[in-house]
């Protein structure tokens, strides 16, 4: 499984971007390898419009399984992420990806629906 999280930095101690559209870095963790692999979002952080949709470009590309953040997508970018056959989890607010990813293994995060 690939798990795609939002983060403020490039490794397991770094905190979840809680914003979907202009995260910093997408951080992609693949349970089969055990390896992090680690995509620079910052050409986004000056852009008037459209970071959303940006960002949900970069994670059709990557194509995880699971997406952890914080406030989620906004509403265009909801919409494009619908194509992809992911589960998206938010609430992870003010937790490490490390933590993040624990919750996540422990059913601890909260499941957002897009249909």
């Amino acid at each position: 499984m690939r798990i795609a999280f939002t983060s403020t930095g490039k490794n397991w101690d770094s905190a979840i971007d809680p914003r979907f559209g202009r995260t910093e870095f997408i951080v992609v963790y693949d349970e089969e390898n055990q390896q992090l692999e680690v995509i620079d979002n910052n050409a986004v952080k000056n852009e008037a419009h459209g970071a959303g949709t940006a960002t949900a470009q970069k994670i059709y590309e990557i194509k995880p399984d699971v997406l952890i953040t914080g406030n989620g997508p906004g509403e265009t970018a909801a919409r494009a992420l619908q194509q992809l056959n992911m589960k998206i989890f938010v609430d992870a607010h003010n937790l490490s990806l490390k933590d993040a990813y624990e919750k996540f293994k422990t059913n601890q995060l909260t499941e957002l629906n897009l249909q």
